[in-house]
């Protein structure tokens, strides 16, 4: 068995005294943040919460007037956030090229950071049956404050089966947007694992913008997710935040903020369409495979040619559509592999030569000298579905490896 966890997201539905306790309580927790983020950034990034609960606790507590309970999360909270930036930074190394002409990377770490994490935004994170809980009297929840508990109503009626019982509940994020109220609860379940013995479909997935996706199976069947409309729609964006940002304004800043959030919900319900399909599609027992991305430069695959595409390569939400594939497939008893990206896109799928020439940018097909040819995406694709092969025939780590000849 494995864990299987999702956030359901409830609104919460509070009166002008409640939204008062709420918000004083979150801006306490977002300042003690701050204070516990700026005193990491000060010491070496500090990340064990023992030794600043240690060093801080009584201070936290004194200075910001929050209950025992809050003052442990502010540690959590504010290590788990340098951790997540800790990880951006390795998966976002900084890119050059050497004398040579060749790209060169060097990992980031969080001694990158100029400036401490800084908390803007009015959160607290509470702890279940310490700081919230569920009341079985209605959609009814009860929240710990700065002073008394208080009992709020919530929309529960999407999310009933998730409080049945059945899924263990983890720390909420009590969270302020627009005006409304939101409690956002981690739930875990345990579900049948994943096992080779069981795999009915591999699919190899070659992510890009041209296709945002090109699916591969083990039939032999090719499904394009055509990326065509969504470039046009972020070049959109692009040139409204362009035009904002000339301005200047405290209007124009404001405006930049919510178009921002804007399009990230939509890149996010993006990618939410596409890994749903994919999963449904295949349904239980299927691999899906996909390149490690992990310090991968776009400009050593020969992807980038002009700044434009550079940003669209750069800033599209390629990480997360893999995060949504991996939970939608989890709930559906299949499974993720990442394999090695190295010559995925160079090598013949039919004779298995590897030549980097062989892959024509510029009308996107891959011819070998063996005489096969194909779209050049649905190659990289057929490539990574047989790297899931291997791993299902017993490969621990598949991976292309080019053997040069004396004429190289």
């Amino acid at each position: 068995m494995q864990d299987l966890t999702k956030t359901i997201k409830l609104r919460l539905y509070v009166d002008d005294n409640q939204i008062q306790q709420l918000q004083e309580m979150t801006e306490q927790y977002r300042q003690a943040c701050n204070f516990v983020s700026q005193y990491i950034f000060d010491n070496d990034f500090e990340l064990n919460s023992n030794r600043l609960n240690k060093a801080l606790y009584q201070e936290v507590r004194g200075t910001f007037g929050l209950k025992s309970q809050l003052a442990q999360s502010v540690f959590r909270t504010a290590t788990a956030c340098y951790k997540t930036v800790k990880e951006q930074l390795f998966q976002h190394p900084y890119k050059y090229k050497d004398e040579n002409g060749k790209w060169q990377r060097i990992n980031k770490t969080l001694e990158w950071l100029w400036k401490p994490i800084v908390f803007r935004r009015p959160q607290a994170d509470l702890v279940r049956n310490r700081d919230y809980s569920f009341i079985d009297e209605g959609n009814t929840l009860s929240i710990n404050t700065l002073g008394k508990r208080i009992k709020v109503s919530y929309a529960g009626e999407h999310f009933a089966e998730y409080l049945d019982g059945s899924w263990s509940l983890g720390t909420g994020k009590l969270v302020e947007l627009n005006g409304l109220w939101y409690f956002h609860v981690p739930v875990t379940k345990a579900v049948e694992e994943f096992s080779k013995d069981n795999v009915r479909h591999v699919v190899g997935i070659d992510r890009g913008l041209r296709f945002l996706t090109v699916a591969y199976d083990e039939q032999g069947e090719t499904t394009f997710q055509s990326g065509k409309q969504i470039l046009r729609k972020r070049h959109k964006f692009l040139e409204v935040r362009k035009q904002l940002q000339s301005k200047g304004t405290k209007s124009a800043k404001r405006a930049l903020k919510r178009i921002s959030g804007r399009e990230n919900r939509w890149m996010s319900d993006v990618n939410h369409q596409i890994s749903k399909t994919l999963v449904e599609k295949y349904g239980a027992g299927t691999l899906f495979v996909l390149e490690d991305l992990t310090g991968v430069s776009f400009e050593e695959r020969n992807l980038s040619s002009t700044a434009k595409q550079n940003y669209d390569k750069r800033s599209w939400a390629f990480y997360q559509l893999e995060q949504f594939l991996a939970y939608k497939a989890h709930e559906n008893q299949s499974e993720v592999l990442k394999v090695s990206a190295q010559y995925t896109s160079q090598r013949c799928p039919k004779c298995g030569a590897i030549h980097k020439e062989n892959r024509h940018h510029d009308i996107h097909e891959y011819i070998c000298n063996c005489g096969y040819r194909s779209n050049d995406d649905r190659i990289g694709a057929m490539n990574i579905q047989l790297l899931g092969t291997l791993w299902v025939s017993g490969t621990d780590k598949p991976k292309f490896e080019k053997v040069l000849t004396t004429s190289e």
